[in-house]
């Protein structure tokens, strides 16, 4: 396909595997158009009960069950989704809302806390905390909500606290935040750690969506596999260059993630350009050796030890300098 010049390349289970290259080596079409399509449709087939009859695709595939492609896509359409509902941990906090002694002389429930359903929320806005004002050759015109005043819920509602503070107040907390104010909560705290983990400690628990970059979006995906509990799961997951835009300190955590995940009994594929990333990984594929019709070969594929010894490879050069005597590559010990 495109520039490919008829490769094979190996990609290990239960490791992380990165491939590289300069721009236009191939990278994309290979992870995005070939390998993503063609395991998901085998994967299918086996959860069908059917053998795969694809040509050219070999290997251990019936230990996989699901692939997963970890994009920079919204996290959710709709300007109701965020972090906290995202990861599965906002059940947990409306139940612990609906179990206070206000809660329950005034007969309330979980969905009452919930800004998705009519109940608690304020109706005004139905749950928006805004009203769109709609311009006919403008952008539309957000303004705050004239009842609830921006906080989506009904007063009555907003008279309900746990240790001072009501949902609002609740959902306006960080991530970091939140993890020291529900200390005593394991099972919110389960749901909370991998949004930290993965460096989202300053977003809000209630933070929309929509105001979340593609790169925080990508890493509220991954928490939200890092907190599944489900153990007999192999997913091979994907990962198209996580690092755009990351801060030196974060790409460490995302790193510890993504061993994380491997930890967990996943597979990892990542196209990368970062170094530092280059240098965790426990194989690489680098193509290349240069982008366009002078891409699309297989350069090299092995253990990252292994490149810096080839001949041609502008990744091998560079990190040359990340592997200097002494320095181990590779984190995984499976």
């Amino acid at each position: 396909m495109h520039n490919l010049k008829n490769i094979t390349i190996d990609v290990p289970l239960d490791a992380l595997t990165v491939v590289t290259g300069v721009s236009g080596s191939g990278k994309s079409t290979l992870v995005k158009q070939i390998l993503f399509p063609v395991i998901q449709q085998a994967v299918e087939l086996l959860q069908e009960g059917r053998t795969p009859q694809i040509a050219n695709l070999t290997g251990d595939l019936k230990r996989l069950t699901g692939v997963e492609m970890i994009n920079q896509s919204p996290i959710g359409r709709s300007s109701r989704s965020n972090p906290v509902t995202y990861v599965k941990a906002y059940d947990a906090i409306r139940d612990l809302m609906s179990n206070q002694a206000l809660s329950v002389i005034r007969g309330y429930k979980p969905k009452h806390f919930s800004f998705n359903v009519e109940g608690g929320r304020c109706e005004t806005c139905k749950g928006e905390g805004e009203q769109v004002v709609e311009m006919q050759f403008l952008a539309d015109v957000r303004l705050e909500c004239d009842d609830c005043k921006g906080r989506r819920f009904k007063q009555e509602v907003l008279e309900v606290r746990y240790k001072e503070k009501n949902i609002f107040d609740i959902l306006s907390m960080t991530i970091e935040e939140a993890l020291e104010f529900f200390s005593d909560h394991k099972d919110i705290i389960q749901r909370l750690k991998p949004l930290d983990d993965v460096g989202l400690g300053y977003v809000q628990l209630g933070q929309s969506s929509s105001t979340l970059s593609g790169g925080e979006a990508q890493r509220v995906k991954l928490a939200s596999f890092l907190g599944r509990e489900n153990q007999s799961e192999h997913i091979f997951f994907i990962f198209d260059e996580p690092t755009t835009g990351l801060h030196f300190h974060d790409i460490g955590r995302l790193l510890d993630a993504l061993q994380a995940l491997v930890e967990h009994g996943h597979t990892v594929l990542v196209v990368e350009h970062n170094m530092e990333v280059i240098k965790s990984a426990d194989w690489i594929i680098d193509l290349g050796p240069e982008g366009g019709e002078e891409g699309g070969h297989l350069v090299f594929q092995g253990r990252p030890e292994e490149l810096v010894k080839v001949k041609g490879s502008y990744t091998g050069e560079y990190l040359k300098e990340k592997l200097k005597p002494g320095i181990k590559a590779g984190k995984s010990t499976k």
